[in-house]
């Protein structure tokens, strides 16, 4: 969507280089999803759910090692910040958590027109305490998982018509492809 952080020009920003740096414990140079979610909180204390940083890991890693080194963090730095920020933009009673109402609203600011109960089935999904509201690695989850949808929905609708035919297979296979 057009709201998704454009990444940095001529190399890292050096906060996602020196972050980079903390978080790779082994300085192996590259990080995987367990060094990633010893790093993020997902409010209250809790770490990131490990399947929303395995996504992270996956949506950014250019060759396909299940980690990401500097440049490639470089970008999922961009992401992680700009989803933080609408999500604390919506969490307005800042509770660490966003509602149903409150996430149709972050859909919107990123450029989606998404009805009420898509926001609820979402919700519903990604509300593994069942209190009504998800956390922040939830949402990043859940805008990995709509940006991938998306994605592949786009590079089936070549006439841009915003309908698209699929066969089930190619359908399962893009959810599966698609998903934590």
């Amino acid at each position: 969507m057009s709201n998704y952080p454009v990444p940095p020009q001529g190399g890292v920003d050096p906060k996602a280089a020196q972050w980079f740096r903390m978080v790779d414990r082994d300085n192996s140079g590259r990080i995987t999803a367990e060094e990633l979610q010893q790093a993020l909180s997902s409010g209250n204390w809790q770490k990131f759910d490990i399947a929303c940083c395995r996504m992270m890991i996956r949506m950014f890693d250019k060759d396909g090692n299940d980690t990401v080194d500097l440049n490639e963090f470089g970008h999922l730095f961009n992401y992680v910040n700009a989803w933080i920020g609408t999500f604390q933009k919506f969490d307005s009673n800042k509770s660490s958590s966003i509602d149903s109402r409150e996430l149709q609203q972050a859909f919107a600011e990123m450029g989606y027109r998404l009805s009420p109960a898509f926001a609820d089935s979402v919700l519903k999904k990604y509300d593994i305490r069942k209190t009504g509201q998800i956390t922040v690695d939830h949402f990043i989850l859940s805008c990995i998982q709509l940006q991938n949808l998306t994605n592949a929905f786009r590079a089936r609708d070549t006439a841009m018509k915003g309908t698209i035919n699929i066969g089930f297979e190619d359908f399962l296979a893009t959810c599966f492809n698609c998903t934590a």
